[in-house]
Parts: structure tokens; C-alpha cells; sequence
């Protein structure tokens, strides 16, 4: 089995894996990071959504060897090490953004980068963005109010 080296939330991790295996299968089941959830296993729900250099990736699709040498930023990587939540996470608590919470980290996830990179992104710009990750609770209301409130604001 091939060794990869990756930085996940800050720090080194290198772990055997077998070239078949996704990123989402390395976080979950060999790392423990269970905040990202797997909802299709197809690339069309979003709750499985992590940042790799930056940039959201659906983690179901991608295979662990792809993260090789690459920072990988999961849900459990945005808030400071005192349990500060981020910005977005932060907003998505004050305005109601989330249900069940099922599909809550990878629209955080989505939506951080969002904010990065268009703050004071408009509603009509957030629902295109965040087009795929789906919601079955809550009408999508409180979650866009939610990266609204944080892209206003600046804040990623």
C-alpha cells in the first residue's frame, strides 16, 4: 500500500492507503474525522464537501492518493484550537442555517470558501454556490440568511 504525506487542519499526518481509496473513507474511517458526512456516495449532496489547497471538494469523489503532498481542511479544522467557531460557523448558529445538521458541514465548508473569495456575495450568488449541497430540512432560507449575513461582513 502506498504512503501519503498530507497537512489536514494544520498538522502533518502520513497513513498507508490502498489506491482505491476515497478521501472521505481516509477522514471518516481511518482518521476519525466524522464531521464529514457522507450522504450519496455520487458527488451530488455536498455533506461530504472538505477544502484541499483552498478549494471545496466533494471528498466522495476524490481518492486519499489525489491529497497526497495537499492541505486538506476538514469541518473540524475551521474553528481555533480554543473552540472558537469561524466566522461562517458562527453565523450559521446565530441565524438558524441548520436542521438536523446533517448536511451543515459541507455547506459551512462551501460556504467559507465562498466568502473568501466574494465578500459581500449577494443572496442571489450564494444559492448558486452553495447549488450543490442539498438541504432536506429547511428550505435553504436560514442557510443562505446565514452566508449572507457572514459575506456582508467580510467574513471567511
Amino acid at each position: 500500500m502506498p504512503a501519503i504525506s498530507l497537512k489536514l487542519n494544520g498538522r502533518s499526518v502520513t497513513a498507508e492507503v490502498e489506491a482505491r481509496t476515497l478521501l472521505v473513507e481516509l477522514l471518516r474511517e481511518r482518521l476519525g474525522l466524522t464531521g464529514t458526512h457522507v450522504g450519496c456516495d455520487t458527488s451530488q449532496c455536498g455533506a461530504c464537501t472538505v477544502h484541499v489547497d483552498g478549494r471545496s471538494v466533494k471528498s466522495c469523489t476524490m481518492l486519499a492518493v489525489e491529497a497526497d503532498g495537499r492541505e486538506v481542511t476538514t469541518i473540524e479544522g475551521l474553528a481555533a484550537a480554543d473552540g472558537t467557531l469561524s466566522p461562517v460557523q458562527a453565523a450559521f448558529r446565530e441565524h438558524h442555517g441548520l436542521q438536523c445538521g446533517f448536511c451543515t458541514p459541507g455547506m459551512v465548508m462551501s460556504a467559507t470558501e465562498l466568502v473568501r473569495r466574494n465578500p459581500g456575495a449577494g443572496e442571489r450568488e450564494i444559492r448558486e454556490w452553495l447549488e450543490g449541497n442539498l438541504c432536506r430540512c429547511t428550505g435553504y432560507h436560514n442557510i443562505v440568511k446565514a452566508v449572507q449575513a457572514a459575506a456582508q461582513t467580510g467574513r471567511g
